[in-house]
C-alpha cells in the first residue's frame, strides 16, 4: 500500500491530469482536431514512457521480481486446496439427513417434550393434593361454625385463608381457588357476626347498668363461650372498634357522669333465666344535697374495680394494655377538670377542707390510674396538687381583676360619686408662709395710687360696672351652665363653690358634689368672696410733666428685678394682714372618686389576704417551689392598679374629653400614687411586692402629671384655636375686624371663666391657680406675639389694640380670694405685667415710654420688642431715632 501523501504537501500532477487540464482550458474556437490529435499523441508517449520505466525497474532486480512472482503463485494453489476442505465439511455438518446439527436438534426436541409431560404430571398431582387439603379445611370450618365452636372455627378460618394464600402457580387463578376463597369470606364473616352478638350479649352499658357475662350461648352451640375466648377470637378491627364504643359509654355514664351529678353505684351479681352468672354494675341518681365532694372519686374507683374484674382480666394481651392506658388520661382529667378545679375555693377558711378531697384524689390516681390503668402515668393530679396554693392563688388573682374590671367599666355609665381628699403641704412651703414679711403683698407698690387698668378709673379691674362696659357677661351664665352641664355632674352635700363667692355673679354646676368621708363645706377654707378686688400688679400712668416723675420712680423700682412668687395659705396673701395667716393650714383638699378609693381598698385587701394566707401556715413552704406562698395573691394588688391605668382610659374616653373629668383622672391618680406609697411605706405584710409598689407609684405620679398637663394642653390649644379668629389683630380700624378680634378675646375670657368653674372644686388650690396661670399665660402670650408682630399700628389701631388688651383684665379676679387683699395673679401668670404695659404703650406718647424705659418698669420686654413697637408706634422721626439708640442700649441697670 503506497504512503498516503499528506495534504499539505504539494502533489505531482499525473500525464492524464495535465492532458486533461489542457483540454479544459480550451475555447470553442480553439478545440480542433489539430489539438486533439496532439493531446492524443501526448498521451500515448506517456503511455510508453510509464511502461518503459516499469521493464527497466523490473530489469534492475530481477531476482527479487522472480522471488516475489513464485510466491504470489505458490499462495494462489493453497487457497484453491483449502476451499475444496472447507466445503466437505460443511455437507458433513449440514446435511439434512447425514449432517451432525440436523441430527442433534431432532434429538433435543424429543427431550424436552418428554421433560414437559413430566412436569405438567408433578404439577397436577401437586395441585389436586393442596386443592384436596383446602376442601378438607373448608369442610372442617363449615362443620365448626355449624357446630357452633366459633373459637376453633376461627383458628380453622385462619388455617384456610393461609392454605389459599399459599397457592402458586395456574392454580392461583383457577376458578375453584376463587370459590373456595368467597366461601371462606362467607364464612369468616358470618363467624364474626356471631362473636359480635356473642360480645355484645356478654358485655352491655348503658346510662343504667353495665352487665358483664362470663359466659354467653351461640346459636346451635353445643356449649357456651367464656368472655375471654369471645375477646380473645373475634378480629383486631372489630374488637378495637368495641373497646372504643366501650370506652366512650364507661367514661360518658359512669366517670364523667359521677361527676356532674349526685349518684351512688351498687355492684351485684344474678342469674338469669337460663342460669348463667351475671355481673352487674347499677347507677342510681341520688337525692341533692345528700353527697359530699369525694363522692365522685368512690364512684371511679368502684367502677375501676368492677372493670378491673369483670373485664379487663378477659381482654386479650395485645388489647389489654393499651385499653387501660385509654382510660388513664380521660379518668385524670375527669377529676381536675370536673372535680378538682372547680371545687377550688375561693375562701381561705375552705381550703383545708379542699386539701383533704385533694389527697383522696392523689390516692386515687396512686391506686388506680398507675397502678391498675398505666403505670407511665404522668400523674397530673398529683402534680397539680403539689402547686394548688399557685392554683388557689391564681384563680383569686383573676376572681381580684375581675371585680375590678367590673367596678371600673360600672363607674363609667353612670356619674360617679366623690369625695374631698387633701394634698398635704410641704414644711418648707409653711414655714416660709409663716415668716412672710407684712408688707410682701405691696412689696411692688402697684396700689399707692389706686389705678386700674383703665387709666384714670380707681375702680377694681373686675367690678360689675367695668365687665358691663365691653359685655363680658352677656351671654357668660348660659354658657358656663351649658358647659357644667356637659362635664360630670359631682356631688357633695354642700356647694363648695359657695365659699369662693363665684355664685354671687356666676351660676353653680346643677348637682352639689356628694362628700363622702369628713365632708366639710368649704374645701379651701374661705368665708367671703371676691365681690370687689385690688389690683396687685398695675403700671403706674405716667404723667406727660416730668415733676410727678419722682413718685412714678418710687411705685415702678421694684420692678427692675424678676418677679418672685407670691405664697398663698388659706386663700390669702401672706402679708400678716388676716390673723389665719399665722396659723397656715396643713393641707388643700382636691377633689377625688370613690372608684379610686374602691381601686386602693381592692389593693389593700389583696394584701391583706396574701399576709393571711402566710400566716394560715395552710400552704407549707416547698423547696422546690419558686415563690413563697402568697406571693400571688400579694402581686395582684400591683396588678389592680396595672388593669386600672390600662383600662380606664380606655372605657371612659368619652369622658376624659371633658376638662372636668381630665383633671379629676389627674387627681385620683394622684390620689393613688400618695395612697400606694403609704402601703409601701407602713405595711408590714407587702414586703414582697415593695419594689412592685413604688413603681406603679411613680408610674402613677407621672400617669397623675401627663393627663393634668394634657388637660392644661387641650384649654391651651382650644385658646389658641379661639385667638385664630382674630388673625392676627391687625387692620383693627376695619370696625368688622374689630368687632372679630372683640368676640375672639371675649370667647377666651369666657372660655377660661367657665374652666375655672369647673377645675375650682376638683383641684388642689396650688394646682388650680397654676392651671389657670398656665392657660391665662398661653393666651397673653399668644395676643403678644401677635401685636408686637405688626409692622405699622395707625393711632387708631393702637387705641383699639388698647381697648382689647384692657378686656382681658376680667381674667385678673380669678387670683383674688379676698376683696380686702391684692390679686396675686402675677405669681402665675409671668407676663400678665408685660400685657398690661403693652395696653398702656399702645396709648403713651414718645415722652411716657422713655420715661418708662429710663426707669425700668419696662424690662419684661425684650429690646427687640420694644425697637419693633416703637417703630411700629411713631414715625419715623429724629425723636424716634434718639429713643431707638436709647433703647438699643438695653435697660438700665439698677
Amino acid at each position: 500500500m503506497a504512503f498516503p501523501i499528506p495534504d499539505h504537501l504539494p502533489r505531482k500532477l499525473d500525464v492524464s491530469s495535465s492532458i486533461l487540464s489542457k483540454i479544459d482550458s480550451a475555447t470553442f474556437q480553439s478545440l480542433n482536431s489539430s489539438l486533439a490529435s496532439s493531446c492524443r499523441v501526448e498521451l500515448d508517449e506517456s503511455i510508453r514512457l510509464t511502461k518503459s520505466q516499469i521493464h527497466d525497474r523490473i530489469r534492475t532486480d530481477s531476482s527479487s521480481f522472480q522471488r516475489q512472482l513464485s510466491s504470489a503463485k505458490s499462495l494462489q494453489d493453497r487457497l484453491g486446496a483449502l476451499s475444496g476442505q472447507v466445503g466437505a465439511l460443511n455437507i458433513a455438518l449440514s446435511d439434512p439427513k447425514s449432517g451432525l446439527v440436523p441430527v442433534l436438534l431432532e434429538g433435543l426436541e424429543a427431550h424436552q417434550l418428554l421433560a414437559q409431560e413430566s412436569l405438567n404430571a408433578d404439577i397436577l398431582s401437586d395441585s389436586l393434593s393442596h386443592l384436596l387439603e383446602c376442601r378438607t379445611q373448608l369442610d372442617a370450618l363449615r362443620k365448626l361454625v355449624d357446630t357452633g365452636d366459633l373459637p376453633q372455627a376461627v383458628v380453622a378460618s385462619h388455617a384456610l385463608s393461609s392454605l389459599l394464600s399459599a397457592i402458586r402457580g395456574p392454580l392461583k387463578n383457577a376458578s375453584v381457588t376463587s370459590e373456595m376463597q368467597s366461601r371462606l369470606r362467607v364464612l369468616g364473616n358470618r363467624v364474626e357476626e356471631l362473636l359480635s352478638n356473642a360480645y355484645t350479649e356478654s358485655v352491655s352499658v348503658n346510662a343504667s347498668e353495665v352487665i358483664v357475662k362470663p359466659f354467653a350461648l351461640v346459636p346451635q352451640s353445643l356449649r357456651p363461650l367464656s368472655l375471654s375466648s369471645i375477646l380473645s377470637s373475634i378480629s383486631s378491627t372489630s374488637l378495637t372498634s368495641h373497646l372504643s364504643t366501650l370506652r366512650r359509654d364507661i367514661l360518658t355514664h359512669y366517670i364523667e357522669y359521677a361527676f356532674n351529678q349526685p349518684t351512688s353505684l351498687t355492684v351485684s351479681s344474678v342469674k338469669d333465666t337460663f342460669g348463667s352468672l351475671i355481673h352487674v354494675l347499677r347507677r342510681f341518681p341520688s337525692p341533692p344535697n345528700t353527697t359530699d365532694n369525694a363522692s365522685p372519686l368512690a364512684n371511679v374507683s368502684t367502677t375501676l374495680d368492677f372493670l378491673h374484674k369483670q373485664l379487663f382480666l378477659a381482654l386479650p394481651p395485645t388489647h389489654q394494655q393499651s385499653f387501660r392506658r385509654s382510660l388513664s388520661k380521660p379518668i385524670s382529667t375527669a377529676v381536675l377538670t370536673h372535680l378538682l378545679i372547680p371545687c377550688l375555693p375561693s375562701q381561705l377558711e375552705a381550703l383545708p377542707t379542699f386539701l383533704k378531697l385533694a389527697n383522696k384524689a392523689v390516692d386515687l390516681e396512686d391506686k388506680y390510674i398507675v397502678w391498675l390503668l398505666d403505670a407511665s402515668s404522668d400523674r397530673e393530679i398529683k402534680a397539680w396538687v403539689n402547686n394548688v396554693c399557685t392554683h388557689y392563688e391564681r384563680q383569686r388573682r383573676s376572681c381580684i381583676l375581675d371585680s375590678v374590671r367590673k367596678i371600673i367599666i360600672q363607674s363609667t355609665s353612670s356619674s360617679e360619686p366623690t369625695f374631698y381628699a387633701h394634698l398635704p403641704l410641704s414644711q418648707d412651703i409653711l414655714e416660709h408662709t409663716e415668716h412672710t414679711p407684712s408688707d410682701e403683698g405691696d412689696a411692688w407698690g402697684l396700689d399707692d395710687d389706686g389705678q386700674s387698668f383703665k387709666t384714670g378709673s380707681s375702680k377694681s379691674a373686675v367690678e360689675p360696672e367695668e365687665e358691663n362696659v365691653w359685655g363680658l357677661d352677656d351671654n357668660l351664665e348660659e354658657e358656663i351652665t351649658e358647659k357644667q352641664q356637659q362635664a360630670d355632674p359631682v356631688t357633695v352635700e354642700e356647694d363648695p363653690g359657695d365659699a369662693w363667692g363665684w355664685n354671687d355673679e356666676e351660676p353653680a354646676p346643677e348637682e352639689p358634689v356628694q362628700a363622702e368621708d369628713n365632708p366639710w363645706d368649704d374645701p379651701w377654707g374661705d368665708d367671703s368672696a371676691p365681690a370687689e378686688v385690688t389690683s396687685a400688679m398695675r403700671p403706674t400712668t405716667v404723667p406727660s410733666q416730668h415733676p410727678s416723675a419722682k413718685s412714678a420712680t418710687a411705685t415702678q423700682k421694684p420692678a427692675v428685678g424678676r418677679k418672685q412668687p407670691v405664697l398663698v395659705t388659706n386663700g390669702h396673701l401672706a402679708n400678716g394682714t388676716d390673723d389665719l395667716s399665722h396659723h397656715p393650714p396643713k393641707s388643700e383638699p382636691y377633689l377625688v372618686s370613690t372608684l379610686a378609693k374602691s381601686i386602693i381598698r381592692a389593693v389593700e385587701d389583696a394584701l391583706h389576704e396574701g399576709k393571711s394566707l402566710v400566716s394560715s401556715g395552710i400552704f407549707p413552704y416547698s423547696p422546690t417551689s419558686t415563690t413563697m406562698p402568697g406571693t400571688l395573691i400579694t402581686q395582684s394588688g400591683v396588678l389592680v392598679l396595672d388593669l386600672y391605668r390600662a383600662v380606664y382610659p380606655a372605657v371612659a374616653a368619652a369622658r376624659l374629653a371633658r376638662p372636668g373629668d381630665i383633671m379629676k383622672f389627674a387627681n385620683d391618680c394622684f390620689w393613688l400614687a400618695e395612697e400606694v406609697g403609704r402601703l409601701a411605706t407602713y405595711e408590714g405584710g407587702v414586703l414582697v411586692a415593695k419594689d412592685k409598689l413604688e413603681e406603679c407609684r411613680t408610674v402613677l405620679q407621672v400617669l397623675a402629671d401627663s393627663w393634668y398637663q394634657d388637660g392644661l394642653d387641650r384649654q391651651r390649644t382650644a385658646l389658641c384655636d379661639i385667638l385664630e379668629s382674630a388673625k392676627g389683630f391687625t387692620d383693627t380700624s376695619d370696625q368688622d375686624q374689630y368687632d372679630d378680634c372683640e368676640m375672639a378675646i371675649s370667647r377666651v375670657v369666657r372660655e377660661i371663666r367657665s374652666v375655672a368653674n369647673i377645675w375650682k372644686p376638683i383641684l388642689p388650690k396650688s394646682k388650680y391657680y397654676t392651671a389657670m396661670g398656665a392657660i391665662v399665660e398661653v393666651s397673653l402670650q399668644r395676643i403678644l406675639e401677635d401685636i408686637l408682630a405688626i409692622r405699622d399700628i395707625p393711632e387708631v389701631e393702637s387705641h383699639k389694640l388698647s381697648e382689647l388688651c384692657r378686656i382681658l383684665a376680667a381674667l385678673e379676679g380669678l387670683f383674688v380670694e379676698d376683696s380686702s387683699q391684692s390679686s396675686f395673679v402675677v405669681s402665675y401668670v409671668p407676663s400678665w405685667l408685660k400685657f398690661s404695659y403693652l395696653s398702656e404703650l399702645l396709648e403713651a406718647s414718645m415722652a411716657d415710654l422713655t420715661y418708662l424705659f429710663e426707669e425700668g418698669a419696662l424690662v419684661d420686654f425684650e429690646v427687640d420688642e420694644l425697637v419693633k413697637l416703637v417703630r411700629a408706634l411713631f414715625a419715623d422721626t429724629p425723636l424716634r431715632t434718639k429713643t431707638l439708640d436709647k433703647i438699643m442700649g438695653g435697660h438700665p441697670v439698677r
